[in-house]
C-alpha cells in the first residue's frame, strides 16, 4: 500500500457565491511516480448553475492546464517542469478562481490510477 493524496477540481462560476460543481480529481502519489488529473465538463448542469454568463470554453482551457501540468514537458509550461510533488503543491494551492480545488485528501492505494479511476466515478461522475 501506498500513501497517496487527492483534491477535487471545482468550477465556480461566481466566486463571491462559492457555490461549485465537482468537475475533476487530481491525485498525486510519490511512491509511484504518480500525479494526473480526470475531469469532465457537464455543460447542462453548469449551466443550470451559473446561467449564460459562464464561458465554457475558458472553463475548459483552465481545466487543460492542469491536464498539461500534470504531465509535465515543456507543454506543461514552467510549472509543468517542477518535480510532481511541487506540481502537485502548485495545482491544489488555494485560489479564488473560477476554477479551484478543496482541501487535499490523504489516503492509501496500491494502484494510483485506479484509484484515480475511482475516485472520479465517486466524487464527479
Amino acid at each position: 500500500m501506498h500513501l497517496f493524496e487527492y483534491a477535487v477540481l471545482r468550477v465556480v462560476p461566481r466566486v463571491e457565491r462559492e457555490e461549485f460543481l465537482n468537475v475533476g480529481v487530481i491525485v498525486y502519489c510519490a511512491a509511484q511516480g504518480f500525479l494526473e488529473t480526470r475531469c469532465a465538463l457537464p455543460e447542462a448542469r453548469l449551466r443550470t448553475l451559473a446561467g449564460d454568463a459562464l464561458d465554457l470554453q475558458e472553463v475548459q482551457q483552465r481545466l487543460q492546464a492542469f491536464e498539461r501540468i500534470c504531465r509535465g514537458r515543456k507543454e506543461g509550461g514552467t510549472i509543468g517542469q517542477l518535480p510532481l510533488a511541487s506540481r502537485f503543491r502548485w495545482l491544489t494551492a488555494t485560489r479564488s478562481t473560477i476554477v479551484q480545488t478543496s482541501a487535499v485528501h490523504p489516503g492509501r492505494c496500491e494502484d494510483a490510477g485506479a484509484t484515480l479511476t475511482r475516485l472520479f466515478e465517486q466524487l464527479v461522475l
